[in-house]
């Protein structure tokens, strides 16, 4: 039985959400299993197979996706983040991408075996990465910053640019093949190219214009934002094909640096379509591919070329084009090596392929089998190196989860204690430098701002904190911020100290409408907590054992004690909350406020045992 079109949509995107919830349940690289995901469906089971199925509105939908992917990309793309790294990344975007392309251009001639005309255009491609492989790469591996932006800066704007550079080659070909060369041609690639980012510009100024000035709902600005980019890239890529990505990626780099507040809004909305897309589009893509490709990938000039491509191409590029730009030895050799390809070598090089072909080059036959090899290879190479790798070169935040505090005061500075003692990453954030003074004094990491401020989210480097807490004397903000962050780390990994008066009372209604579970116990907020401190109650560590079980623990604490958090024998952190179900088991390690008379008479105990 033949699968409709409607249980094939469902399909592919089952499995691609599956995918990705399988890589980040078992810490798989997504893009691997996207990939098998799809070979598996597709040649291999012959289950599906959309480009077929799904006719001419195949190359549509995928055109239109990687737009979307690609403007959703260049949204994150703010000049506040090259302060120390612009000319690193401008040398790997211009001079890196030309030695990349002429290198990559001589490898196809001599190694593929291509001809000289198909070995420049497949030149200029493969210069390209990519936001589809390179941003799921940087959600999995936990890079540094300075390296974690040189890679999404390269992939979102050399995409673009490869995809240009391919188009040039061709016209440059025609030109100097025609019996009657006509630069107009050449002319108009050039105009095209012009006019993409120009319209680029405009459309995300006219965006911007009518946000500011209240000419678009607050219901509307999505829909508004995504017809928009429809629209940009389709006009640009009528006149002149894969223009239209140079014109999306100019549209959301311009409104990523105009400051719009309701546009930082919609990001989170965004990135989850985006998400989808990039699932969908890597089923589809792969499960349309043929079983005689598959089995071609394996010949040996092309896994030649892939491997030149990989560990001779890509490095030499980057470290001739970083010479003097202040890029550690390690931060090069990291970045020559990672370079996965993805969506866009893959769609454009099918487009070439055939243009190719029809213009008399016969040897643009195997174009689709190389693209292919060259993405399954290096996806697979560096979707599971990326992370051993980075932690070899000392570039990964890999560690215990931390914790990062919103709000100084003497309960949370002690907290921060007692979590570095734990070897956990603390940090603790509040926007009066009198209320830091207790901080700086016990040697607990600080930062000085508004943890809702602009300057924040560029100043400080949040990666390698895992947990949020919001514990300041404001109710109202500790909401607002655990609201703002919650989609950034997730609904678990959100907490703010109880907002129950219990003098007063509260409404639960209210509070379990704002974001932020409540942590610890609801009956126990923050000045109460201070109070603790203050009456001397201390922080005590417990590890539950065969001999000591976590019942004995519960029948000899003392009823005032606080569970605050425990520590996993893999070292994670699970703070207690209100909505905190997990008993603790052999091997965890609680750590709880204790009253100063118990902690007495425990060590009391320990003595008389001794």
């Amino acid at each position: 039985m033949v699968p409709s079109i409607l249980f094939e949509i469902m399909l592919i995107g089952l499995l691609g959400i599956g995918s990705q919830w399988l890589a980040w349940r078992y810490r798989m690289p997504a893009i691997v299993v996207m990939s098998i995901t799809g070979l598996l469906v597709g040649p291999i089971l012959g289950i599906i197979n959309p480009e077929e199925d799904f006719g001419r509105l195949y190359g549509s939908i995928i055109s239109v996706a990687v737009a979307i992917i690609l403007f959703e990309g260049s949204l994150n793309l703010s000049f506040k983040e090259l302060r120390g790294l612009g000319k690193p990344v401008f040398r790997i975007s211009t001079v890196g991408a030309f030695i990349a392309w002429i290198l990559g251009s001589l490898t196809a001639h001599y190694i593929a075996g291509l001809s000289w005309a198909v070995a420049f255009v497949i030149g200029g491609l493969f210069i390209v990465t990519g936001p589809t492989v390179i941003m799921p790469l940087l959600r999995q591996s936990k890079l540094k910053p300075r390296p974690a932006k040189i890679l999404k800066w390269e992939g979102i704007i050399v995409d673009p640019i490869g995809a240009l550079l391919a188009v040039f080659a061709f016209e440059i070909i025609a030109y100097f093949t025609s019996s009657n060369p006509d630069g107009s041609a050449l002319l108009l690639f050039f105009a095209a190219s012009i006019f993409a980012a120009i319209f680029g510009w405009v459309c995300g100024r006219g965006i911007g214009w009518m946000f500011e000035t209240g000419h678009v709902p607050e219901f509307l600005k999505s829909p508004v934002v995504f017809v928009v980019v429809i629209l940009c890239f389709t006009i640009a890529d009528e006149i002149m094909h894969e223009t239209g990505l140079l014109s999306v990626t100019a549209m959301g780099i311009t409104l990523a640096n105009m400051g719009i507040s309701s546009v930082s809004d919609m990001r989170h909305f965004k990135e989850n379509i985006t998400i989808l897309l990039i699932s969908a589009i890597f089923i589809m893509l792969t499960a349309s591919l043929q079983m005689e490709t598959l089995l071609h990938i394996f010949s040996p000039n092309i896994i030649g070329y892939v491997l030149l491509m990989m560990f001779a191409v890509r490095p030499l590029s980057i470290f001739l084009s970083t010479i003097g730009t202040g890029l550690t030895t390690n931060e090069k050799l990291l970045v020559g090596w990672i370079a996965p390809r993805g969506i866009v070598a893959l769609t454009v090089s099918s487009y070439f392929a055939s243009i190719l072909t029809d213009a008399g080059y016969e040897d643009a036959s195997i174009l689709t089998t190389l693209t292919f090899g060259l993405v399954f290879f290096t996806v697979l190479a560096h979707g599971f190196s990326i992370g051993w790798l980075a932690k070899k070169l000392n570039l990964s935040m890999e560690g215990r989860p931390g914790s990062l505090i919103v709000g100084s005061n003497k309960f949370t500075v002690e907290l921060a204690k007692s979590l570095a003692k734990a070897n956990v990453p603390i940090i603790i954030v509040d926007n009066s430098w009198e209320r830091l003074r207790l901080a700086r004094e016990s040697g607990v990491p600080f930062y000085h701002e508004d943890m809702l401020s602009e300057q924040t989210e560029y100043n400080l480097d949040t990666i390698p904190y895992e947990y949020l807490i919001a514990a300041t004397t404001s109710n109202s903000y500790n909401a607002l911020v655990c609201t703002t962050f919650m989609p950034e780390y997730g609904r678990t990994n959100v907490f703010k100290l109880s907002p129950y008066d219990t003098e007063y009372g509260t409404s639960k209604e209210i509070v379990s409408k704002v974001g932020g579970r409540v942590l610890f116990k609801k009956e126990v907020n923050l000045d109460a907590l201070i109070e603790k401190i203050e009456n001397g109650f201390v922080f005590r560590q417990t590890t539950i054992t065969e001999q000591y079980s976590y019942k004995q623990y519960l029948q000899e604490k003392d009823e005032e004690t606080v569970f605050l958090y425990l520590i996993k024998p893999s070292g994670q952190i699970k703070y207690y909350s209100e909505e905190m179900r997990t008993v603790p088991g052999i091997g965890d390690t609680i750590v709880s406020l204790m009253p100063p008379k118990k902690e007495k008479a425990r060590i009391e105990a320990r003595l008389e045992e001794n």
